[in-house]
């Protein structure tokens, strides 16, 4: 009996799943595997909150599997290690995987390619299973991959996206291959208060009710800090429980300027891996170095635990950091604002920003973290790397009744329309009632000039 393993890495699902789909194509019976790989946890991704969905999703897919007469098989330790001796229990021949991007996945797949062969079992890695379209598949003359963004869309809009597949039927499970007990969300603490259920069948409810309800509006309202109108799906797209390519063919059906800009977004997502595949070391290190001195000392520390608990003095930066702690998950237009504040208002090492964020993100994903993070502090692929947010005028346009930042600044919630962004400026007697709120840490021009300066800009 030919048997083959999958092993599931951040494509947590059934729907439009190609290794599995070709396992069962290729194969009698499959081992559906995951590996609670050590190596993430001693790298510091295992945060709580990406921990808690991840349980979630594994007890989804378990269950899914058993629908279908299967099971899935969890391992912890050495990856490499794990999916050899589950591939020998099994005498299976094959084992499928997602391709991935992060320098740890390339380690990841050399590997186990290599001490598969060595057992005389084949590794099959497959593409467009976490992206749309697989990172080199769409490339300049000149590079190996795209540095600008809008080139790179015109051409991946113009690529044909593959149909994604349907949920399999059956899976047949060889007997004798032991696993561990499931993890579960509440043997986890510290986890955000309002951080929502995860797995493929809540995905996919969220799914069904952003296109039915919420992508006609997203072009005029995705910035809209107050009326959340974003899909907020992006913590499922990060643990592979919603297909990018289902999502991208679904949108296309709805049509609209809607699911144009939503469809945008996914390019964006994409175009992020195919950075990050080219140039893995951008996860740590400044993808276009502008030579930076970023503070440092005391000063600099005091002004960055300000940043991460929400006392900056500036309102609208502040109910962004409180949205990131209380619901694992921060509006994108906030996200956008807390990162230049951080990197060129108060001139703070991008990294130590998206550290904070990626211990905090239920969406924390490497290729798209850390990059919007240099796009942000001007050491990505942003075109205008000079470019500052100034906070004020960013919460006058995108929060005008400041009703967003009342709900996350509750010291702030009796200040009315636009007042609440600068309460510093509120007659003395009137700013006393409001003491419980600091000043703010900095004044913009200040910090504009120290920014300026340590960019030879002045």
């Amino acid at each position: 009996m030919a048997t083959s393993v999958v092993l599931f890495t951040r494509d947590l699902r059934l729907h439009d799943h190609p290794p599995l789909r070709a396992a069962l194509d290729r194969s009698t019976a499959v081992v559906p595997l995951f590996v609670r790989d050590r190596a993430v946890d001693a790298a510091g991704f295992a945060a709580p909150n990406r921990l808690a969905l991840l349980a979630d999703c594994l007890r989804d897919l378990d269950a899914g599997l058993r629908d279908r007469g299967g099971r899935l098989v969890v391992r912890s330790g050495d990856l490499v290690g794990q999916v050899c001796a589950v591939a020998g229990e099994a005498e299976a021949d094959e084992v499928h995987l997602a391709a991935d991007v992060s320098a740890h996945a390339h380690r990841r797949e050399e590997l186990l390619r290599t001490a598969l062969a060595a057992r005389g079992r084949r590794l099959h890695v497959h593409d467009a299973v976490t992206t749309v379209l697989a990172p080199g598949s769409v490339t300049p003359a000149a590079s190996d991959h795209f540095a600008v963004f809008t080139p790179y869309f015109r051409r991946w809009s113009g690529c044909s996206v593959r149909e994604p597949l349907a949920a399999p039927r059956r899976v047949r499970v060889p007997d004798g291959v032991g696993s561990e007990p499931l993890p579960a969300r509440g043997d986890l603490a510290g986890l955000s208060p309002a951080l929502p259920a995860g797995g493929e069948r809540a995905a996919r409810k969220r799914m069904t009710a952003w296109l039915r309800e919420g992508i006609a509006g997203y072009a005029d309202q995705h910035d809209d800090l107050a009326g959340d109108a974003t899909s907020r799906l992006s913590p499922d797209l990060h643990l592979g429980a919603l297909s990018p390519v289902e999502l991208v063919h679904r949108a296309r059906r709805a049509g609209g300027p809607g699911a144009d800009a939503f469809v945008r977004q996914l390019a964006w997502r994409d175009f992020h891996h195919q950075v990050l595949a080219a140039r893995p070391h951008a996860s740590a290190a400044d993808y276009r170095t502008r030579h930076d001195r970023w503070r440092t000392g005391p000063a600099a520390e005091a002004d960055a635990a300000a940043w991460r608990d929400g006392r900056t003095g500036y309102p609208v930066v502040d109910a962004a950091m409180r949205q990131l702690r209380h619901e694992g998950w921060m509006h994108n237009r906030g996200r956008l604002l807390v990162a230049s504040f951080l990197t060129k208002t108060l001139y703070v090492d991008w990294r130590v920003g998206a550290r904070h964020f990626l211990e905090l993100l239920a969406d924390g994903d490497v290729a798209n973290n850390q990059l919007n993070w240099q796009w942000a502090a001007g050491t990505g692929t942003d075109t205008r790397p000079h470019r500052v947010l100034n906070p004020t005028a960013q919460a006058r346009r995108f929060d005008p009744d400041g009703a967003y930042v009342r709900r996350w600044v509750p010291e702030l919630a009796g200040l009315a329309g636009r007042s609440v962004h600068e309460p510093w400026r509120l007659p003395e007697a009137e700013r006393s009632a409001y003491s419980a709120y600091p000043d703010p840490i900095v004044d913009l021009s200040e910090g504009l000039d120290r920014f300026r300066r340590a960019r030879g800009r002045d």
